[in-house]
């Protein structure tokens, strides 16, 4: 079988077109991981609720990859299967030209590289923190993982490996990251879409959780 990684960048390609610029960085005890950035638009969706509507015109796209070459394990499992368990990457969608964005592609890959360093499994409706600004100025830390499918379909691999999924990434601001904590993503997701939130605008304001 192919490398996982080049299949999944294949994926990639397929689904944003080619990518404009990719940094590198690489963690200790990690593999390569890789940001790409894509500028072209997408065929689809990111089917995640609230921002899984509306024009892809002037929406920048950052997409991990190398996260997916090792599966994710649980961290209480004694032993990491090195063929079986979830497989990952991660996207993040914003309007391009209104903030630093290029400045997260480092931010991304270590959120990328979470799995592996810090025994974290990646799911929707699961957040990561950075604990700093996604990208300089920046009113989130925090990041929502939403559905994946709606812009870049699941990659099947051979048995017995699990498919790598594409998990969209949605910004929350440290109101919405520890309002979700209480009430859980599908609250907030609602909260968003009450209130017609652009997920995708970098210098949103947070929304109104009274």
């Amino acid at each position: 079988m192919s490398d996982v990684v080049e299949l999944a960048e294949a994926r990639l390609r397929g689904a944003l077109g080619e990518p404009d610029a990719r940094a590198a960085v690489t963690f200790l005890g990690t593999g390569r991981i890789e940001v790409l950035r894509f500028t072209g638009g997408g065929a689809g969706s990111d089917g995640a609720g609230p921002d899984g509507s509306g024009s892809d015109r002037g929406v920048v796209r950052y997409a991990t990859l190398g996260m997916s070459r090792e599966p994710m394990s649980d961290p209480t499992s004694p032993t990491a299967d090195p063929v079986r368990g979830p497989r990952a990457e991660l996207v993040l969608s914003v309007r391009a030209g209104r903030a630093d964005t290029d400045k997260a592609l480092r931010p991304l890959a270590v959120l990328a590289a979470s799995p592996q360093v810090e025994g974290v499994v990646v799911a929707p409706g699961g957040s990561l923190d950075l604990g700093e600004p996604l990208w300089p100025g920046a009113p989130f830390s925090a990041v929502l993982v939403a559905e994946p499918g709606g812009l870049v379909e699941d990659l099947e691999l051979d048995e017995p490996m699990d498919p790598v999924r594409f998990f969209p990434l949605l910004p929350m601001t440290a109101n919405e990251a520890a309002w979700k904590r209480v009430h859980g993503a599908a609250a907030l997701q609602e909260r968003w879409l009450a209130a017609g939130t652009d997920l995708r605008d970098p210098l949103r304001a947070g929304v109104d959780l009274g």
